[in-house]
């Protein structure tokens, strides 16, 4: 496998051989070591030294299902330090098949004007692309999908990308070349849009990748870790059948879902949002709507959705738990069709859902305008559009709005808002919003959905860094999280496949699979704590803003009480 290096400042791309100390990762894993190894930690997230690092995990393209995650990377301009972003869609496996570990994009460009770098199998090249300026993420795929065909796969920019605002994600298309897939969270649209890029573009191969060492143990292997997935109740009916929308009535039920800018745990109007009432307005409405949908080609699992209007045509694809809560019960607002067109609007701008659903609901706690309003939420997005002041706020996310209109109750970590999981309620999901090196991110380290006592601190520093260790070695595999609760408790098929795909070639012998999976993760996290540390981060990042564990939390009195000391001890056993 070769990695490709991208000079945005010559305009050069040179392929080249990855280095041995680099070989044994990819994903998050790979990225991390890349950004360790060549990035300044205390250097200006849009400068020249920092680099975008887009990197397929180890299983893609080998015909694994749901092993097709893709990890970009870089120095977050939203929190200042190590960040990694993870989507769905094809384009970890186009690379995989091109022969490439890994993209890495580094220095500045030499003017203002914006670029397309296509990757094909007669290497890259950059294309001018100011004629899509301030296009919007859909009208942009559709012409970049005309131009360079309907089998390519693209990583876009929408305008807030192209504007550097801190909240900016980057669009990737789905299996339908739809861009709805996103590597929304910590600001890497904006780095994105440092470096002059519009659009990567990589095209359609019918290239395969290097067979495996043992193809018949491998073959064995993915049936196995198939069959698995086609067993589990989670993965072979609920996600299927409902998606994420499925969280919405067991955090109803516990008190967690962020209401009002994290005032409430519950929310009287959440009925249209559950997961059985969404699949049931698709099945009424029928049309271009969608139950169940695959993000990335062979997946089993199929947990999207295209959620349609009324007449049947199709709104966005797809709405998620996380997306519809921020700009739904977070904004005090119950209906379908408002937030899935809010999740449109910010799919289009190229905005991540989380963190601007997190600065609307601060302006509204702060009174720019009343919570409920959806004409006010359409017109706040409309600034963002606009690039007005007002807009470059929202766009630059929770904490920037939070600053910006003095508010005392902001909810992020190192600068990323919290996402969809009220921490007094989900306190093992606290654990993780606090101590990852990602900021507030769910995925970092999911615990909501562990059987355990949600409201009781007992034992969730264990369970959340047991929870952060396994997502950073899924994502350096490429595998998607839904995945985790089918097999993590089946951890040697993985390590079966890692062990016929590769011969084991990163010395771990006949080391056990769970010690494995386990020392990969641990390994990331230490690379991203390491980086952090050398920005500047101390324990005192390393905590939630102070009205979680001071306001009771309705309807259950809930505060986060897990201590500071217990917080510090998360990686306590680290070197």
């Amino acid at each position: 496998m070769d990695l490709l290096r991208v000079d945005v400042s010559q305009q050069r791309a040179r392929r080249e051989p990855l280095p041995e100390r680099y070989a044994v990762y990819g994903g998050r894993g790979l990225s991390a070591a890349i950004l360790l190894a060549e990035v300044p930690p205390t250097c200006d997230p849009l400068g020249p030294q920092n680099k975008l690092v887009i990197a397929p995990g180890r299983l893609a393209a080998r015909g694994i299902s749901s092993a097709g995650r893709l990890s970009i990377g870089g120095k977050s301009p939203l929190t200042g330090g190590i960040k990694e972003s993870n989507s769905g869609g094809n384009m970890a496996s186009a690379l995989v098949r091109l022969g490439l570990a890994v993209v890495i994009v580094e220095d500045a460009p030499a003017d203002g004007r914006l670029w397309i770098l296509r990757i094909g199998e007669d290497g890259a090249e950059f294309v001018p692309a100011e004629e899509y300026r301030g296009l919007g993420t859909y009208a942009a795929t559709a012409a970049l999908r005309a131009r360079f065909g309907p089998g390519c796969c693209l990583a876009v920019l929408g305008p807030a990308g192209e504007a550097r605002r801190k909240a900016a994600g980057i669009a990737l298309t789905d299996n339908d070349g739809i861009p709805g897939r996103s590597a929304a969270r910590g600001g890497l649209g904006a780095l994105m849009g440092a470096k002059g890029l519009k659009a990567i573009v990589v095209e359609a191969t019918r290239a395969k990748p290097s067979p495996p060492v043992d193809v018949q143990a491998f073959k064995q292997g993915v049936q196995r870790y198939t069959a698995q997935l086609r067993e589990d109740y989670h993965t072979s009916t609920v996600f299927p059948e409902l998606g994420t929308p499925y969280m919405v009535a067991p955090m109803q039920k516990l008190g967690a879902l962020p209401t009002r800018n994290f005032r409430h745990g519950q929310f009287e109007q959440v009925t249209e949002l559950e997961g059985n009432s969404i699949r049931a307005t698709i099945l009424q409405r029928g049309g271009q709507g969608k139950t169940t949908h695959a993000c990335m080609a062979g997946c089993v699992i199929r947990c999207s959705n295209v959620i349609p209007d009324a007449q049947g045509r199709a709104i966005v694809s797809p709405i998620e738990y996380e997306s519809m809560v921020m700009l739904g019960p977070n904004l005090e607002i119950g209906s379908l069709d408002a937030v899935a067109q809010f999740n449109y609007r910010c799919n289009d701008l190229g905005v991540d859902t989380v963190d601007v659903g997190g600065a609307i609901g601060v302006a509204m706690d702060a009174g720019i305008l009343p919570f409920g309003d959806v004409a006010g939420v359409n017109r706040l997005l409309d600034e963002v559009a606009r690039g007005s002041e007002l807009g470059m706020v929202i766009g630059d996310g929770t904490a920037a709005a939070g600053r910006a209109f003095g508010a005392q109750r902001i909810p992020v970590v190192k600068g990323q808002c919290i996402a969809a999981y009220d921490p007094r309620a989900i306190k093992g999901l606290g654990v993780t919003y606090a101590t990852s090196p990602m900021g507030a991110d769910h995925t970092a380290g999911h615990t909501a959905d562990f059987p355990t006592d949600h409201h009781s601190r007992e034992g969730k520093v264990a369970l959340s860094r047991q929870a952060q260790i396994t997502a950073a070695a899924w994502d350096a595999l490429g595998l998607c999280s839904f995945t985790t609760g089918a097999i993590a408790p089946q951890m040697q098929l993985v390590e079966q496949m890692l062990r016929a795909l590769d011969g084991g070639r990163d010395g771990r012998g006949a080391e056990q699979a769970a010690a494995y999976v386990n020392r990969l993760g641990l390994a990331v996290l230490r690379m991203e704590r390491a980086f952090n540390t050398a920005a500047g981060f101390t324990a005192a990042d390393d905590r939630l803003p102070e009205f979680f564990a001071t306001e009771p939390l309705p309807p259950f009195d809930v505060v986060f009480d897990v201590s500071d000391a217990e917080l510090d001890s998360v990686f306590n056993d680290e070197p």
